[in-house]
């Protein structure tokens, strides 16, 4: 084994930064012995996130730029060709050219019924290596597809930086890594970690060999718990034995569908945002039904209570000080569907069907998705704080039904009606039951409140409070007499 003077590796390139692209070549000839300039080039890699270096497709080094990332304009209309035919390799690898007919393809069928029927009812998911091939065919492309968005709320404040150390617990098949390396401009540098105990690991392996150079990976076949320590009453605390692991803070945190699979996700979340670095972030998605879209609300409010160091950035905005909000919390974004990947078309049309059965059972490219940011330094994406000077808490509706108030909050549902009025969720971080605002006419000065996009805080003046008695909810009427600000979008 080659043995090579790191030190003076660093001081080179360090040097040579202030000067031109890093040659392993040259700097070989600086270095006492002589090293081949292939070992210089392995050490630059090893030691290229540190210095904040990345690798040009030459094999020289570069500095990554100080600018943080700039908002890419994120809306994909396909999950990336590239992605869809390494799925398929895979399938074809596995089960042969017809993997989508015969015994194969009954098997992936039902195994993406059972799958889609343990998250409706909240059951325990078991991911073999068939679950694993299911679970990429149905719901990769919706994941790769939901990151970006998430990540726009970050990037709109100059939030994440070109250098990111990456820690994706529960990573599954790769949706969430391939968005957030397809989000990243080409000149960023990513140190990928991900957790990933299930058969999901050996997809994950696969895929993951598609992003560049300057995305670097490790997998470890663990839960979670286990790579945090938890499992160990007497072990020390995770921010130490955990950090050792990953060489340093993290900046960015994932949990993508997998809250609802932990047995206390609550104080897993809580271990991980103590391995957040000062200015990380925690960003958790779920899918965007019921049960797991408010587990995640459950999970976001035990680790923000009184006294906790993370707090929430996006979406549910704490608009009020004090206060927290105890309704359900059902809520979620929702973006433009995607195309059909070829492997869901091929599995759902080789479906047996009865003259009764629709097609479209395998086939999901809806992008719709629950999620939350947590940070430990206060940032909030939209720093207003609402005031009994200009306005009523949301916890204080029942004192005002029938009553025309001004209201300071967040926009958290796109329009829930069918057809009628405009119907849409509303929060202020204080609320205790589910408050809707109904637009019953729509004017010039109200229409904000139909074109906001979802997280956006708006300023309602003069809403009409009522009780909905078959909801169980409050409804705040907005009508000719009612005007809605735009306060952030």
């Amino acid at each position: 084994m080659t043995v090579i003077d790191r030190e003076a590796v660093r001081n080179n390139a360090n040097y040579l930064r202030r000067v031109r692209p890093i040659d392993p070549e040259e700097i070989a000839e600086y270095i006492e012995g002589s090293p081949h300039p292939a070992v210089v080039r392995e050490t630059l890699r090893e030691e290229a996130f540190d210095l904040r270096l990345r690798e040009r497709e030459d094999g020289t080094f570069v500095p990554v730029p100080d600018e943080p990332v700039e908002p890419p304009g994120w809306a994909p209309e396909a999950l990336p060709e590239a992605y869809s035919l390494a799925v398929e390799d895979l399938l074809v690898g596995e089960f042969g050219a017809n993997w989508h007919r015969g015994e194969s393809g009954d098997r992936l069928r039902t195994t993406i019924r059972q799958l889609k029927a343990d998250y409706l009812y909240g059951n325990d998911v078991t991911y073999d290596r068939i679950a694993a091939f299911g679970y990429a065919i149905y719901h990769l492309p919706g994941y790769y597809a939901a990151i970006g968005y998430v990540l726009d709320d970050l990037v709109e404040n100059r939030l994440l930086d070109r250098q990111l150390r990456v820690l994706d617990v529960g990573a599954g098949v790769g949706g969430p890594a391939l968005g957030l390396h397809d989000y990243l401009p080409e000149d960023a540098v990513v140190e990928y970690h991900a957790i990933e105990p299930s058969a999901n690991a050996e997809v994950l392996d696969s895929l993951l060999t598609a992003t560049d150079r300057n995305f670097r990976t490790s997998v470890y076949r663990e839960p979670v718990e286990s790579f945090l320590g938890m499992e160990d009453a007497g072990s020390r605390s995770t921010a130490l034995a955990s950090a050792e692991r990953l060489d340093g803070p993290i900046d960015l945190v994932l949990l993508g569908n997998v809250l609802s699979e932990l047995s206390e996700p609550a104080s897993v979340v809580a271990e991980l945002g103590s391995l957040l670095a000062a200015d990380g972030s925690l960003l958790a998605l779920a899918p965007a039904d019921l049960h797991t879209a408010t587990e995640l609300r459950e999970v976001e409010r035990a680790v923000t209570e009184d006294g906790s160091d993370l707090t929430v950035y996006a979406p549910t905005l704490r608009l009020w000080s004090g206060m927290t909000p105890s309704d359900r919390g059902w809520s979620f974004d929702v973006a433009s569907d995607l195309a059909v990947p070829a492997f869901q078309a091929r599995l759902d049309e080789a479906a047996a069907r009865g003259p009764e059965d629709e097609p479209g059972e395998f086939i999901n490219v809806d992008v719709q998705f629950a999620y939350s940011i947590l940070r430990t330094d206060g940032a909030r994406r939209v720093d207003v704080q609402a005031s009994v000077d200009r306005c009523a808490p949301l916890s204080a509706s029942e004192d005002h039904v029938t009553d025309r108030v001004n209201l300071l909050v967040v926009k958290l549902s796109h329009d829930l009606s069918e057809g009628g009025n405009g119907v849409y969720k509303i929060g202020d971080g204080s609320q205790r039951v589910e408050h809707y605002a109904v637009c019953t006419r729509e004017t010039e000065l109200n229409r904000h409140l139909r074109e906001a996009d979802y997280g956006a805080v708006v300023f309602i003046e003069n809403g009409l409070v009522l009780w909905n008695d078959d909801e169980e909810a409050y409804n705040v009427v907005v009508d000719a007499e009612t005007v809605v600000d735009l306060v952030a979008p």
